[in-house]
């Protein structure tokens, strides 16, 4: 009955009820069985509680309880962990699995292609892409869409989409996965005319309609490069499908309206939101519209938290991180803080993600110094920086014109094992050029 309730509020979010049935079982003097165990991990793991995960974890190795589900128990823990950008700790439990004689699955190696392709780990990616031909496991959409996005973001999108023909020559049909990554790579580039054929060629098929993910990335890169008026007919058009924004990707869309004094379009585009029947979408939409401020004005993010407690929108990682964001990009970074300190205090550990937010909350708010302990507190604490956490950092130092960091902190990146993405070449090549000027100038001063 114990493991039957654990795993029933494992699977309706009810974690905290879970861990205390987990103490009555203890104080009986008995175990979890190794299927709630596993129930338990992933759970915890999903949520960024990668503490109690690895300590139900540790109960698992040594009263050697883990039944017939072992690789699932490590992948829940190795996702956890690289979720929250903790490449040490990750590393430490394929260490373990080596030593256990536990072989990777598919999806063990999917997890690990999917880190390092978002943290900008060219070599470690195709470790990875070439352990999965060596144990001859399938490369699918998904693997595809990564190798994808490790030519894109190195700058060779051409490459990128030459990969398309040699998934038509092995015969992999062209699903939803390969068609946002070729979407993304046409955005990325500028390609807006091509990504918005790819969207056509999409609704046209019959089995791989547009996803959230497919909008989302047309909507990020319009935004991106300006074409405000084709951003906002494409999230019309993605709430005529019955289909609602990510809410990071609503702060971009309206942080380039505010940016462009376009407070009336905010109003229309969140009226045409708030007539949908998506309760939850609207009470996170309704906060974020407060938070970047209507005409300027900013509220309380407790009472935002709590309207949307109130609501029953149950406060995650992702939605701290999505108002930590609205937050740093306007530079207040008090209030950024405030949101770290909230999702603590709601048991959620912050991840890469919130503590590359908070560099950018510093950086835009000239104070470079303070960026620069964030990233020392990232390396001090078990974090991995990635590719964000190196551009964000020169982004902020660049801000403060002290370029002469800048290629210090690109050389670490680099020795690190992250690949540079066409950002981070970018800020090096500004900073050496507005070095450069800055020299000049000096001397031009001093020899007249």
């Amino acid at each position: 009955m114990y493991n039957r309730w654990i795993r029933y509020c494992c699977r309706t979010g009810e974690i905290n009820e879970a861990m205390s049935l987990v103490a009555e079982i203890d104080s009986l003097g008995s175990h979890p069985d190794p299927l709630s165990y596993v129930s338990l991990i992933e759970t915890l793991a999903s949520l960024g509680r990668t503490l109690e995960a690895d300590a139900l974890f540790q109960e698992v190795v040594r009263f050697r309880i883990n039944g017939s589900y072992s690789v699932r128990l490590y992948n829940a823990l190795l996702s956890g962990y690289l979720r929250k950008g903790q490449l040490e700790l990750a590393v430490r439990v394929l260490d373990h699995m080596k030593e256990e004689n536990v072989d990777k699955n598919q999806e063990t190696c999917e997890i690990l292609l999917n880190y390092y392709v978002s943290a900008g780990r060219l070599e470690e990616s195709w470790r990875v892409v070439n352990e999965m031909k060596k144990r001859m496991f399938r490369l699918n959409s998904f693997v595809y869409g990564k190798i994808i996005r490790i030519y894109r973001d190195n700058g060779m999108w051409k490459k990128a989409l030459g990969i398309v023909e040699e998934i038509k020559e092995i015969g992999l049909p062209m699903d939803v996965e390969i068609y946002n990554s070729i979407i993304d790579t046409f955005g990325k580039y500028g390609e807006l005319d091509e990504a918005l054929d790819v969207l056509e060629k999409m609704q046209s098929s019959s089995d791989s309609k547009p996803n959230i993910s497919t909008w989302n990335s047309l909507i990020r890169w319009h935004c991106h490069h300006g074409a405000l008026d084709m951003a906002l007919e494409l999230f019309t058009m993605m709430q005529d499908q019955g289909l609602y924004p990510d809410p990071r990707m609503f702060v971009n869309l309206i942080t380039r309206l505010g940016e462009n004094g376009n407070w009336n379009m905010i109003d229309k585009h969140f009226e045409s939101i708030k007539c949908k029947e998506h309760k939850d979408t609207r009470a996170i939409y309704a906060a974020l519209v407060q938070i970047i401020g209507q005409f300027g004005s900013f509220q309380d993010v407790e009472e935002l938290v709590g309207k949307l407690k109130s609501q029953g929108v149950a406060p995650s990682a992702n939605l701290f991180c999505t108002f930590a964001n609205a937050y740093a990009q306007q530079g207040l970074y008090k209030q950024t803080v405030k949101v770290l300190k909230m999702m603590e205090n709601e048991g959620i550990e912050p991840n890469l993600i919130m503590l590359n937010v908070l560099i950018n909350a510093f950086g835009t708010a000239g104070k470079h110094m303070e960026a620069l302990s964030i990233y020392h507190h990232i390396k001090e604490s078990g974090f991995t920086p990635d590719v964000v956490t190196y551009s964000t950092l020169m982004k902020a130092f660049t801000r403060a014109k002290k370029y002469e960091k800048v290629p210090e902190i690109f050389r670490e990146m680099e020795a690190s094992g992250c690949t540079a993405d066409r950002k981070a070449r970018q800020l090096l090549q500004n900073a050496f050029m507005s070095q450069t000027c800055k020299f000049y100038l000096e001397e031009r001063t001093h020899g007249q």
